[in-house]
């Protein structure tokens, strides 16, 4: 599959690269990476044997998928390091960049191929959900890109790069929900007499378990709403819960905290 070439060598970066040896979509001495860091340039290179450079231009020369994994906040820098590289009309350009549109990487590196995507943090253990956006010019490059992602979890395909807003809201904010909800009933553990420790256990597992017998049971097409009504008995103890959060409109909370990352979401692109 050629040369890739990651820009920004972080935490995203990092699963990235373990998805896709762990994979076999490329060797190690395939693998490119730059950060401004050296220390951890050293450990990237210690720990999964790929080339590294100080240099972002490097990296770019030398690739042909180039991967722009740095914060927002320093992508019109990154982008600019790296620009005359992709002159040569040969290389695709992979944000993962929150928030940045396509419009904005191809005003500083030209009409150039270019992929939006926009993964989650448990990309970071091999359970990430992505959905990417190819322009027209990268959309013959899919077959390419799309595997790197699945390799860290499942990916989605987007038509219309608008929809990326959504897909902030939902799959790219929405770990940090699920957290806000496993730390509440930890602490409401607690305070029920549990240890923390137990709390924890019980808390964290029940999550994982909820999540991945939702995901099974999709195979037999049992929906998320089958699943609650089957463990809320008519007048049991899940019930009595579910009633105080029905009542409460928890349901609207959550609507209404996700659209609100979708607005923020819409602004940062915008700006």
């Amino acid at each position: 599959m050629g040369k890739i070439g990651f820009i920004g060598g972080g935490n995203m970066a990092e699963a990235l690269i373990q998805g896709i040896l762990n994979a076999e979509l490329y060797e190690a001495e395939d693998i490119y990476v730059s950060d401004i860091s050296s220390e951890r340039l050293v450990y990237l290179g210690r720990e999964y044997s790929v080339n590294v450079s100080s240099e972002n231009a490097e990296v770019a020369s030398t690739a042909d998928i180039v991967v722009i994994a740095v914060k927002p906040q320093v992508i019109n820098e990154a982008l600019e390091s790296i620009a005359d590289e992709f002159k040569s009309g040969d290389k695709v350009a992979v944000s993962i960049a929150a928030g940045i549109p396509v419009k904005s990487i191809k005003k500083v590196l030209g009409d150039v191929p270019v992929v939006r995507v926009m993964p989650n943090t448990p990309a970071l253990i091999g359970e990430g959900a992505s959905a990417l956006f190819a322009d027209e010019k990268a959309r013959q490059h899919l077959e390419q890109i799309t595997p790197i992602f699945s390799a860290v979890g499942k990916d989605v395909v987007l038509d219309d790069e608008s929809l990326i807003d959504a897909v902030t809201a939902i799959s790219g904010s929405g770990p940090a929900y699920f957290f806000l909800m496993m730390e509440s009933l930890i602490h409401t553990a607690v305070e029920m007499g549990l240890s923390a420790d137990i709390a924890e256990e019980l808390v964290l597992h029940t999550a994982s378990g909820a999540a991945g017998l939702a995901l099974e049971s999709t195979k037999d097409n049992i929906n998320v709403t089958e699943l609650r009504r089957r463990v809320a008995s008519p007048g049991g103890t899940t019930e009595a819960a579910l009633e105080v959060f029905k009542n409460a409109g928890f349901k609207g909370i959550v609507r209404n905290g996700a659209i609100a990352a979708y607005r923020r979401s819409h602004e940062l692109s915008a700006s």
